[in-house]
């Protein structure tokens, strides 16, 4: 395997291209295979099973390069198929057959989340180097220092603001340009954000807030505005506590889009049954948005806020890209990968924790709602 992966270095770049993009339509084209085709025949599912038998003692013995793992998989894997077969006679198959279809998820889940989960816990309670436990004072650490404070409160003050305030644009967006003349270019217009990368958008948005010596040509917007009316280039990023506000207009800009397409789909679909019959009780529009629309669209706008919560508290692109966490606007998000590339592994850790902790009540929330929305219907 790793002479392949030399040869393959080896070649010019024009020619490992092609190279790769065969691998990759392989790999595509075998995992449409076994999920579309394969289920459907009894035969090419007993190929499919002495295909694994084979090729996967191979790939052990090729990465491993152990003769003795090579055996022991190729013996793993043809008495699990065996007893499958065996159990599925004995009308026990079901059972089997659904824990054959779930181990290959259960596997990828564990590997990409379960077990990534645990590391980082226990780590969070280790040293930086990871050698030593310290119990909690990675998070006396994180709780006691003022800057670490004021990280903490940046990340609340972006899930605070971030969610109501997109959400209200959108909702007003959504209103607004309903079953209005040119409504799809409107909503386009204001969709279009969702397209661009935060990268992208903060690189956007910090030359809007760019801020030159007064002697020179402003190239950003905002000062050059304020030079216009007479004014003193200002230096957005840099003036705490307003500078975090400046940066959370950005994902303001961003999230608007995706409120407004989530809650404009949700009241096309309250019923106008509902819009008459409060139209002919003498409602005005305002008391109609109030007591139809709103009860009408509750569960899309608790996805739609719970959503940008989520993105809020875990919001890094933005702040690494326009600061770097600098003049005192870093994020939780933020200071975990600073403390990771300063090889604080412990801090880094706990900055993690205590990201997943602020996270897991509005995920829970978020499936509670869910759940009661299916019972309803």
């Amino acid at each position: 395997m790793s002479a392949f992966f030399s040869w393959l270095a080896q070649l010019p770049a024009l020619a490992q291209v092609p190279i790769v993009i065969l691998a990759f339509g392989v790999v595509v084209g075998a995992i449409l295979f076994f999920v579309e085709v394969a289920p459907r025949s009894g035969r090419i599912y007993t190929a499919i099973r002495l295909a694994v038998c084979v090729l996967a003692p191979l790939i052990i013995l090729l990465v491993a390069n152990s003769y003795t793992w090579a055996i022991i998989g190729a013996g793993v894997l043809g008495l699990g198929f065996f007893y499958i077969d065996y159990r599925s006679r004995k009308g026990a198959g079901y059972l089997f057959q659904l824990v054959g279809f779930l181990a290959p998820a259960m596997l990828l889940l564990a590997i990409g989340l379960v077990i990534p989960t645990i590391q980082t816990t226990v780590q969070a309670f280790m040293s930086a180097r990871g050698d030593r436990f310290v119990g909690l004072e990675n998070f006396v650490w994180i709780f006691t220092q003022p800057e670490n404070v004021r990280i903490v409160l940046n990340t609340i003050v972006w899930v605070l603001i971030v969610p109501t305030v997109s959400t209200i644009a959108g909702l007003a967006y959504a209103v607004f340009i309903d079953k209005s003349r040119g409504e799809k270019y409107f909503k386009i217009l204001v969709f279009m954000p969702m397209a661009i990368s935060l990268v992208g958008a903060s690189i956007i948005w910090r030359f809007v807030y760019t801020a030159r010596p007064a002697d020179q040509e402003q190239i950003g917007l905002l000062n050059q505005i304020v030079v216009l009316f007479g004014g003193q280039p200002v230096d957005f990023l840099s003036f705490s506590p307003f500078n975090t506000l400046f940066l959370i207009v950005i994902l303001i800009w961003v999230q608007t889009g995706f409120a407004m397409v989530v809650l404009s789909a949700a009241i096309k679909g309250v019923p106008t049954e509902q819009m008459e019959a409060a139209e002919l009780d003498g409602t005005n529009a305002w008391q109609q948005f109030v007591n139809v629309t709103v009860p009408g669209i509750r569960g899309a706008l608790v996805v739609v806020l719970t959503t940008i919560s989520i993105i809020s508290l875990k919001v890094f692109d933005i702040v690494r890209t326009t600061t770097a966490g600098n003049n005192e606007t870093s994020v939780v998000a933020n200071e975990m990968y600073t403390q990771f590339k300063n090889f604080e592994q412990g801090r880094s850790a706990a900055f993690a924790l205590v990201l997943f902790l602020l996270v897991l009540p509005i995920v829970v929330y978020n499936a509670r709602q869910i759940k009661k929305q299916r019972e309803i219907r």
